[in-house]
């Protein structure tokens, strides 16, 4: 038994999951929240348990001493000894990974040259990463890159149509994200149907941030995010799919900088701009038939779900699966309802009673269906323990 810390390392947070390997079993998991910031908050749940302190957190290698210290004192661990990998989530790995890897000297340098390409995220996960390798000398740590997933994209797929020279020189394309959960929900998809080959899969990880992923024989074809997180489709508070002209224009008609605009784009937009009322899907749909603003941004939001897997079918001629997954894919029934209710034309027979779940795997089609639909409840925090426990065993 091997235990691995799988870490999502933000800016002011750190996400934690420790796992027995191979068995892939949670032992304890926990948020730290306001780092550097006042009033921090520090949540841990083991067994039947949940302890939660508020504390100031001044920084990283104060969350991380915190958090090795808790493990020991709850008996979680006997000693910091018992931890023999951590893995690490990282938003970006540009054109340089496909997978994941050790952490070296090396690796941390080539993704110091990115790092305006992931300057709000990289940054936090790599303090993360030598936060560790300061508190657990010698202890592996691995790199999961959101990216890696769909390096196996074809340029006919990543390559935008702009002077090629921009791309060569500053590596502006298509890199999506999302991909740690995408490739989760690939294997989960295969293994159900009895390790059947050849399939052609479209993934859509739905929450707050959302993207749609086709997959073909296990791999990633093409995919909704683009250059950053903003494009593809309608998320709480990004925009998605946007003429980048209305940059100007907006400028032009309000005074508004580029970093302004931007700003509006990434944080104001989406579900909460469009309503006016919340980035949360739940609040625009309690107010759906009551206000035209909710109705309108629900309408825009589920058309541009059904846009993407159409095209994405086109793009593979023909589609095996859908998946639905994340926070609203997974727990949203009437929005898999009405998402695949206009898709019937795919050969989609869908089971409206099959359909009333939430949080697990279930089919949502009927056994005729010539193209199956599931809820599959993704799960980046084991990819990130398994590649650890790989390659810290080799």
């Amino acid at each position: 038994m091997t235990k691995i810390l799988a870490i999502n390392s933000g800016s002011s947070s750190l996400k934690f999951q420790l796992f027995e390997m191979p068995e892939e079993k949670v032992i304890a998991k926990g948020l730290v929240e306001r780092i550097g910031i006042d009033n921090g908050i520090f949540t841990i749940k083991f067994g039947d348990k949940k302890i939660k302190e508020e504390l100031d957190i001044p920084n990283h290698n104060f969350a991380i001493d915190r958090l090795l210290k808790k493990l020991t004192e709850l008996k979680i661990v006997e000693n910091t000894n018992e931890i023999e990998g951590v893995g690490h989530r990282v938003v970006h790995g540009g054109e340089f990974y496909d997978s994941s890897v050790l952490v070296t000297d090396e690796v941390l340098k080539k993704l110091d040259s990115i790092e305006d390409l992931a300057p709000l995220h990289n940054p936090a996960n790599i303090m993360g990463v030598k936060a560790f390798q300061k508190a657990l000398p010698g202890v592996p740590n691995v790199l999961t890159f959101d990216t890696a997933f769909h390096q196996s994209m074809p340029k006919s797929t990543y390559m935008y149509a702009i002077p090629r020279e921009l791309y060569e020189k500053y590596g502006v394309r298509k890199y999506g994200a999302h991909g740690t959960s995408h490739r989760y929900i690939a294997k989960a998809v295969t293994k159900i149907l009895g390790n059947k080959k050849d399939l052609k899969i479209i993934s859509c990880h739905i929450g707050n941030g959302a993207s749609v992923c086709a997959i073909k024989d296990g791999k990633s074809l093409d995919t909704s995010m683009g250059f950053t997180p903003l494009s593809g489709l309608v998320m709480g508070t990004r925009t998605g799919d946007i003429d980048p002209a209305t940059i100007p224009y907006i400028s032009l008609k309000t005074g508004l900088s580029l970093d302004e605009i931007i700003h509006i784009f990434n944080k104001e937009s989406g579900l909460k701009g469009l309503s006016c009322v919340s980035s949360d899907l739940r609040d625009v749909e309690d107010l759906r038939y009551k206000d035209s603003r909710s109705t309108e941004a629900i309408d825009v939001y589920l058309t541009r779900i059904k846009e993407y897997i159409g095209s994405y079918a086109a793009l593979m001629n023909g589609v095996d699966v859908i998946v639905f997954t994340a926070g609203v894919g997974e727990n949203a029934s009437w929005v898999r309802e009405e998402v695949l209710e206009d898709l019937s034309f795919l050969g989609i027979e869908f089971d409206k009673k099959a359909n009333d779940v939430r949080g697990k795997i279930a089919e949502i089609t009927k056994p005729t269906s010539k193209v199956k639909a599931f809820v599959i409840p993704t799960d980046e925090e084991l990819m990130i323990a398994k590649d650890t426990f790989e390659l810290s065993n080799k």
